[in-house]
């Protein structure tokens, strides 16, 4: 074996240097990484359908929990206070009611809302802090298109 001029590396003679990656090689494995890792992070995110009850039975576990707006109940938001804060009741599938406390603005046309989708979890107060909402709002087309029989 005879050493390089600069010495550094032994060389060989006989020994084939590896060619390098295709550039397209490596873009394929850098999007086979990072789907796997969206997949592994909505795994990790996905949180269970849960009524009120459950909800309220295990604090700090993350729920959807389907319910309405209770519209005889207040529903508090003073952007002056926090524009991140809105305050109401929701009556879930089984008739039981909780306050609300949405760390979001209040939605438009969130007193029209037919039917919520809270995301989050329950404190030991008997409350539901909800990071997320989804709304389902009566459709335009519903009296537009009423069929008279």
């Amino acid at each position: 074996m005879e050493k390089n001029a600069d010495h550094t590396m032994p060389s060989y003679p006989n020994a084939q240097v590896p060619k390098g990656m295709k550039r397209s090689h490596i873009i394929a494995i850098v999007i086979i990484a990072v789907a796997i890792g969206a997949l592994v992070g909505s795994l990790y995110d996905s949180s269970t359908y849960a009524d009120l009850e459950q909800a309220m039975e295990n604090p700090g576990k993350e729920y959807h929990v389907v319910g309405t707006l209770d519209r005889s109940a207040e529903i508090v938001y003073e952007p002056s206070l926090n524009a991140s804060l809105t305050t109401f009741t929701m009556r879930d599938l089984t008739g039981k009611t909780c306050r609300v406390h949405l760390a979001k603005a209040k939605p438009q046309d969130f007193e029209r809302s037919e039917r919520l989708v809270l995301i989050g979890e329950a404190n030991e107060h008997g409350e539901f802090e909800a990071r997320d909402m989804l709304m389902k709002c009566p459709s335009k087309y519903n009296e537009e298109n009423k069929v008279n029989g």
